[in-house]
């Protein structure tokens, strides 16, 4: 299988932990929505990425489904539990998650607009966002090792990826300093190589 990928998105980066840490082969197709003549929408009519592309070249996109598909496919290493108030626990921290990265995104690509253009209220709404949603996750996070249960799952690489992002694209927010346990929580992911070797990089 093929996954289409930047090296920036975090939405990406999701997928490729994923891939390495069930220990899927696939190759990956560097391409932007952002770079002109790009080939997504090819893949994907929304135009985003990341998309996997299957063996019979039919995809799948959408970070939280290809997540999906991929711990169905491969049995190993479950990262969603199967069934119940367990996996749904899983997939809201991923929601909140994800909602961290939305708003990041939108107040990255705002603030990238033309003076004139760009709104202050639009990105201090997604800074509000950002804040309310960290103070969710590390209060749910509290002292536990892991986001739930007692080993590393969706969860964890959900809430991974948006500090990593946060790190790469918006310095100004110190959530390492406000929120010690989701600093903890990052360094402890970083030992790991699958996020060590994905680091968000132009």
């Amino acid at each position: 299988m093929k996954l289409i990928a930047s090296l920036t998105s975090p939405y990406a980066r999701k997928i490729r932990i994923v891939l390495a840490e069930k220990k899927i082969d696939y190759e990956l197709v560097l391409d932007s929505p952002w770079v002109e003549g790009n080939q997504i929408a090819s893949a994907n009519p929304l135009g985003k990425i990341p998309v996997l592309v299957l063996d019979d070249d039919s995809t799948v996109f959408d970070s939280r489904v290809i997540a999906e598909y991929l711990d169905t496919v491969a049995p190993n290493n479950r990262l969603i539990p199967a069934s119940g108030r367990e996996r749904i626990a899983v997939k809201r921290w991923e929601a909140l998650a994800d909602g961290v990265l939305d708003a990041a995104v939108a107040m990255f690509l705002e603030a990238k607009r033309p003076d004139g253009e760009r709104s202050p209220s639009w990105i201090e709404r997604q800074r509000g966002k950002i804040d309310t949603a960290l103070a969710a996750i590390s209060h749910d996070l509290g002292e536990q090792a892991w986001c739930h249960g007692n080993n590393l799952t969706l969860a964890d690489i959900a809430v991974g990826c948006s500090l990593g992002y946060l790190s790469f694209r918006l310095g100004d927010i110190p959530w390492a300093e406000r929120h010690a346990n989701l600093d903890r929580l990052y360094e402890k992911l970083m030992l790991r190589p699958a996020f060590a070797e994905s680091v968000p990089r132009v």
